[in-house]
């Protein structure tokens, strides 16, 4: 729960502005790593020292539900030589260490980044007679932040959150959401470490799908050069009722040709899914890795869920349903996007670390598999194909429901354990399917019908048996049943 008050006293917009004069009872007051964002503020909006503010009643490191301790909402009057209209500024305080006294965040050091290592913005277009700001914006940050804070993955600028519902919940088509730098915040040096700030951007469900299918990052500068789409500033107006594409149908040749260039770096999402070895029955509960049966599947090791966390970071499927519980106890405060196209991806994480499979748990191959997607899963199937292995990459779905994955491979990525010799391999729960060109094309005239879901009907099954693969495509309740 949460209230909305004047930033006065107390709140982390009153003192005075940061600077060796402020009294020292401000230190215990107002913890430096807040005062130093509310001094970024303070910067950019000198004549609102008190902003209106909605805070947490109870504090996150007090058992409360919100992570952030405060969202301050600031009134911007843009420019309108610039096609940049009068819009309402939102900043949270909670994502990046406050306190640094280990309430909420680890004290890493002042090099690294603080907490998380980044607070979120957003701006939404003011409207004509509006006195006051929205508070629903406030809301939406905080189920941002509870992701974050929920499953330790953290967002970059082009990340895209898939949300399936209208920001503000009218019958806006403004459903989704693409995360960029903020133009006017700059990063901060806090005791605690540096803080950036990821400002969201609303979009429709067609330019999420272009940024999933491209890139996050090229859809945002095409949002750029619409002013009534976003513009210089990517202001959010949620009574925009037609897309880009609809606005300039040019824009949907420039996403082809960049799909056609550049693949797509949507590397994974998180999904319903699952898989099964139609190999052989389970000589033992050990050695069986099928989620499918009444027993816990094992756990992927800390080094598989390190990598598996790599190829999710490029695209995280969120929504305001229960969130992905952690997948790995260490934070990963950094998150990379858009690499240069290249023919021959890996494995690896990007911080160059190679994932050697635990030595522990063997690595399977096996002859047959049986893949299973609901229905918004596998309609992004020949995305993964056509936009990633086709251009030498791979794709991974990590499961909602279990413990597992499925990851996609090209014969040009390097560090697979799955093979050309050996296309299905096994190391616990996770899945490794290497596809060869040949049969990738093969696939895309097979599942044509997957991007026309308004005629599709479940269950649906695709064989190939010359290489012993099924696809499913099943109702979500099944995913939702224990078993799963």
């Amino acid at each position: 729960m949460a209230e909305l008050r004047p930033s006065g006293a107390p709140g982390p917009t009153a003192p005075p502005a940061p600077g060796p004069t402020a009294p020292p009872a401000f230190a215990s007051l107002f913890p430096p790593g807040l005062h130093a964002i509310y001094g970024e503020c303070r910067r950019l909006y000198p004549d609102q020292p008190n902003p209106l503010q909605v805070t947490a009643i109870v504090k996150y490191w007090l058992g409360g539900p919100d992570p952030l301790d405060y969202v301050s909402m600031y009134r911007n009057v843009g420019s309108p030589s610039a096609n940049i209209p009068e819009h309402w500024h939102y900043i949270s305080f909670g994502l990046s260490d406050l306190y640094g006294d280990s309430r909420v965040h680890e004290f890493t050091g002042t090099d690294g980044p603080s907490g998380f290592g980044f607070e979120l913005t957003f701006r939404l277009k003011r409207e004509t007679g509006e006195s006051a700001p929205p508070t629903w914006p406030a809301e939406l940050m905080q189920g941002l932040a509870r992701y974050v804070f929920q499953s330790e993955n953290t967002f970059c600028s082009g990340d895209h959150v898939s949300w399936h519902s209208p920001l503000d919940n009218s019958e806006s088509r403004i459903q989704h959401m693409l995360l960029t730098e903020d133009p006017q915040m700059q990063p901060v040096q806090t005791p605690f470490g540096v803080v950036t700030f990821l400002q969201i951007v609303g979009v429709c469900t067609e330019e999420l799908h272009a940024a999933q299918q491209w890139n996050g990052q090229g859809i945002l500068e095409l949002l750029r050069t619409v002013p009534i789409a976003g513009g210089p500033w990517l202001i959010t107006d949620m009574r925009r009722g037609e897309t880009i594409f609809e606005i300039d149908p040019h824009l949907q040749e420039r996403v082809d040709k960049g799909i056609e260039t550049d693949g797509s770096n949507l590397s994974g999402v998180s999904a319903k899914c699952a898989w099964d070895d139609l190999s052989r029955p389970p000589e033992d509960d050990e050695d069986s890795r099928s989620i499918c049966i009444g027993t816990q599947p094992r756990r992927l090791s800390g080094k598989d869920t390190e990598q598996i966390r790599e190829t999710l970071r490029r695209g995280l499927e969120i929504n305001s349903k229960p969130v992905l519980p952690p997948i790995n106890p260490q934070r990963q405060n950094g998150l990379t996007h858009d690499r240069a196209p290249s023919r021959k991806d890996s494995l690896e994480s990007d911080s160059s670390t190679a994932i050697i499979p635990h030595e522990l748990i063997r690595t399977r191959q096996l002859e047959s598999v049986h893949l299973k997607f609901n229905q918004e899963s596998g309609a992004l199937i020949p995305l993964c194909l056509r936009g990633r292995l086709l251009h030498g990459r791979h794709f991974t779905y990590k499961s909602i429901t279990g413990d597992m994955a499925i990851t996609f491979v090209s014969t040009g990525v390097e560090g697979a354990f799955a093979t050309e010799e050996h296309p299905y391999a096994a190391h616990g729960p996770w899945l490794q399917i290497l596809l060869t060109e040949e049969f990738v094309e093969k696939m895309l005239e097979d599942l044509e019908d997957l991007t026309s879901p308004e005629e599709f009907k479940l269950p649906k099954e695709y064989n190939w048996p010359e290489k012993k693969l099924k696809v499913s495509i099943l109702p979500d309740v099944v995913f939702d049943s224990p078993l799963h």
